[in-house]
């Protein structure tokens, strides 16, 4: 059977990618294609060419019918199981579903099954008990070679970070836990909108008013609890108002404009605002049949407004959509994405969507870095060459006016062993070996490995790490203990000994010194400093104090320092460095 489509370079680069890593492991993998990249035609593509049964899962009733359409566009007959769509058949080979229905139903999939698709993977937890790992986890036990591949634009969640371990360009983007193994194909949205397969997002600051959301408390998941959120916007009335008008009057030259809005009684004021006989307004408790005529006359150009509340961010395409107004707040880079792309589908006469972001959303929509939360609100992507195998990571950081990286906040090389240099990834126990150079560590006392800061054991000896907190707590009970929140350190040099001065943020102090002439006080200075020299960006082993000295800039101080008392001094005993725990560090809030 010949494909009724021509696929795009890219769609059978991700095709290729994915026949070629199944023929090799059977761990599970990722594909990354922005909203738009037609994800539809590699399922598709893959159904086809595949010989045993296939499993196609999404969470929408939208998705399952557009990716069966898809497949039977190629004259092959495919199965629907979906309670939404009115149908139950899993007697082909290639049965399109929705999780929820299988998950109630997984006496019916008894079958073996090969292979296991997941359009819109970044909704897979890591959870066990999820409906997604159930249904794994069943045809698992028919098939302990089953293969699972998921495919979405956002490879992430925001309680999780990055939904995959191992990047196919030679980087890791965490340790175990993540849902899935391998990310075997990626493609950035700029590349789609450069070479014309996406319209060009027109980013516009909001011009007339914005509502500031940054007080308001947020879940692990970014979202807000609609309480709060309305109390806030009760108070802004004249605000949205405002902010209404300017849409309508930009909205004059737009064919399709679709408003997110942050709560249904937000919704409902912000329809109040708008030309009756052309808007319409979809929430979750909007009954399937009004939904799908109000949808329809939209997609017909009836209707020029489309308002909605967290119901049409997936599955949903209306290529004429050229203005999408974000009037609600959210701390989920996916979700920011979804939005936005609901308005980069091409379209005849289309030159743009224009995005304007009303909730002060500071996402941005082509280098989401999203590995770890966002530690404060000026910091930025940075690059850090790693001193111990030269990879150039990303991390969250901050830069002087000459865009040098002044502090930046990694903990671990993301470089996979060998791939620096362009080779194949090593092998550890038959996974890509990860780069064990660490920015910030924690030093075992029994072995001197470096651990991760939140270890408890250590990898290497698997001896217990003290917690930093349990060190504070002890110490503040003793009456012979000083316990100093570091602000700084100031050195002095005579001859081969140096002091170091540790500054309190309520003038203490507490002082040390390394004699450099002995080689035992000379390794212990580069253990603790040397080490960490340049926020551990550059690592030194200084020979001399006056080395030391004319570098002091660059040496970073512990974030606490404990000392006892001895008869006439105090005795430094702990330096803790790279602190994260309960204890508020020097100068926080």
């Amino acid at each position: 059977m010949n494909a009724p489509f021509t696929l795009r370079p890219y769609q059978q680069e991700a095709v290729d990618a994915t026949l070629r890593h199944f023929r090799q492991s059977d761990e599970s993998a990722v594909i990354v294609l922005p909203t738009g990249a037609g994800k539809s035609l590699v399922i598709a593509e893959l159904a086809r060419l595949a010989r045993r049964r296939i499993l196609v899962l999404t969470h929408v009733k939208e998705l399952v019918e557009q990716n069966h359409a898809k497949y039977e566009s190629y004259g092959l007959a495919g199965g629907i199981f979906s309670a939404g769509l009115k149908r139950k058949d899993s007697g082909h080979q290639v049965t399109f579903a929705s999780v929820q229905s299988v998950s109630a139903n997984l006496e019916q999939f008894q079958d073996e099954y090969s292979l296991v698709i997941i359009d819109e993977c970044h909704r897979v937890s890591g959870e066990d008990t999820s409906q997604y790992q159930r249904i794994i986890e069943l045809l698992r036990q028919q098939n302990d070679s089953l293969k699972v591949l998921g495919l979405t634009a956002t490879p992430y969640r925001l309680a999780m970070g990055w939904i995959y371990r191992y990047h196919y360009r030679g980087f890791v983007r965490g340790d175990e836990g993540k849902p899935f193994q391998h990310c075997i194909y990626e493609l950035p949205l700029s590349f789609m909108i450069n070479r014309g397969y996406l319209t060009r997002p027109e980013l516009v600051n909001a011009a007339v008013a914005q509502y500031d959301f940054s007080a308001l408390p947020s879940d692990r998941f970014g979202e807000y609890a609609e309480k709060d959120v309305n109390r806030l916007l009760s108070k802004h009335k004249r605000v949205t108002r405002a902010i209404i008008e300017q849409v309508v009057e930009l909205a004059a030259e737009r064919k399709g404009v679709m408003i997110f809005a942050a709560t249904v009684d937000h919704a409902k004021e912000i329809t109040g605002y708008l030309p009756e006989h052309e808007t319409a307004l979809v929430t979750g408790s909007t009954d399937t049949k009004e939904r799908t005529q109000l949808i329809h006359r939209f997609k017909r150009r009836q209707l020029k407004y489309l308002v909605n509340v967290s119901v049409l961010t997936t599955g949903f395409d209306a290529p004429h959509v050229d203005f999408i107004a974000i009037l609600r707040p959210t701390q989920s880079v996916s979700l920011y994405q979804q939005i936005v792309g609901r308005g980069l589908r091409l379209d005849e006469g289309k030159r743009d969507c224009l995005v304007i972001d009303y909730a002060g959303n500071s996402v941005n929509l082509h280098h989401p870095e999203v590995g770890e939360p966002k530690p404060n609100p000026d910091s930025e992507p940075v690059q850090v060459f790693c001193p111990g195998c030269g990879f150039a990571n990303i991390f969250w950081g901050k830069t002087d006016s000459d865009g040098r990286v002044v502090e930046h906040y990694g903990r671990r090389c993301q470089g996979l062993i060998g791939a620096a240099e362009g080779e194949e990834p090593a092998l550890q126990n038959g996974c890509p070996e990860q780069c064990d150079y660490r920015f910030r560590f924690k030093e075992c006392r029994h072995c001197g490995a470096e651990n991760d800061i939140a270890a408890r054991k250590c990898h290497q000896c698997q001896g217990a790490i003290i917690d930093p907190d349990d060190q504070l707590k002890d110490a503040l009970k003793l009456k012979d203990a000083m316990v100093i929140r570091c602000a700084g350190i100031t050195l002095n040099a005579a001859g081969s000994k140096l002091k170091i001065i540790y500054h309190g943020e309520d003038g203490e102090e507490l002082g040390e010194s390394f004699d450099f002439s002995k080689p035992a006080q000379r390794t212990v200075f580069n253990r603790l400093f040397g080490r960490r020299f340049a926020n551990s960006q550059a690592p030194k082993t200084f020979g001399t104090a006056d080395e030391v000295l004319e570098m002091q800039a660059l040496l970073s101080a512990p974030d606490f320092v404990i000392a006892r008392k001895q008869k006439h001094y105090w005795q430094v005993q702990e330096r803790i460095f790279d602190y994260q725990g309960n204890y508020r560090k020097a100068y926080e809030t």
